[in-house]
């Protein structure tokens, strides 16, 4: 059945060896991303270990995921409110405790602003984290645009949230997170070691019901077969991963330190 199934957006396996593994459990996390969803394929595993340990994981969510249908006559409204109260039970689900911020651009005409750029630093410097998730803005011959700014932002937002004489109107103090870790990478360096939270990224995944069909290859009224599969190809590929970097189950990064 696997074969005749559409890929899952969970990355690529590793084209090389990882130098670095499993950096200690921050205090607080900040994962940017594109879409609702983005963040429990790419990093799911990674934010439910982080989370289960104390850390106090945030999410900020840039678009609005009005395209996130193949259905022409689904109204886009009532899609996005789907979504964003997905992406709460999906972050609940991971045992995140911090903040859900959906900024709500257009989805699929997200474009690297000085305007959002001055959204993403506000919420770095409001919540604080040691580390942020990020698409990796480098990748190459990537598809959706979205990803690729979302990733420039989250990059150019940092940088702003370190400096004091950007967005001086935010009134809040600098902040420089000790590393950030940039998921889709085009040249992965770092491994996180996710066994024991395999089925906890799974379990979020499948609170983005309005995806089912879309990106999780589960057709509508599945007695619950397509969404078994589902879970066994999250599952699979975190063992591929995992025996590619000698660590069980596994998801990899770009790791940059010295922001």
């Amino acid at each position: 059945m696997n074969n005749q199934l559409p890929p899952l957006p969970i990355g690529d396996l590793p084209n090389g060896p990882m130098t670095s593994r499993d950096i200690p459990t921050p205090t607080r996390a900040l994962v940017i991303v594109a879409h609702p969803d983005d963040a429990e394929f790419q990093c799911g595993g990674t934010l439910a270990k982080w989370a289960a340990a104390g850390c106090v994981i945030n999410h900020l969510v840039l678009t609005d995921g009005a395209k996130g249908t193949w259905d022409p006559s689904q109204n886009s409204e009532e899609l996005v409110e789907m979504r964003r109260a997905e992406q709460m039970e999906a972050a609940r689900r991971l045992g995140s405790t911090g903040k859900v911020v959906m900024l709500g651009h257009v989805d699929g005409e997200l474009q690297p602003t000085l305007h959002i750029r001055d959204q993403v630093a506000y919420w770095i410097r409001s919540t604080q984290p040691d580390v942020v998730l990020a698409h990796d803005p480098w990748k190459r011959y990537r598809l959706h645009p979205d990803h690729r700014n979302a990733g420039w932002l989250a990059l150019d937002g940092i940088v702003a949230a370190r400096d004091p004489h950007y967005f001086k109107h935010h009134g809040l103090e600098i902040h420089r997170p000790d590393c950030a870790l940039l998921f889709e990478a085009d040249e992965p360096d770092h491994v996180e070691d996710i066994s024991g939270f395999v089925d906890t990224k799974v379990e979020a995944l499948l609170a983005h019901t309005s995806q089912f069909v879309t990106t999780h290859a589960i057709p509508p009224g599945d007695d619950g077969t397509f969404a078994t599969v589902f879970g066994e190809r999250i599952r699979d590929h975190a063992a591929a991963v995992g025996a590619a970097t000698n660590v069980s189950r596994g998801e990899i990064f770009k790791l940059l330190n010295n922001l």
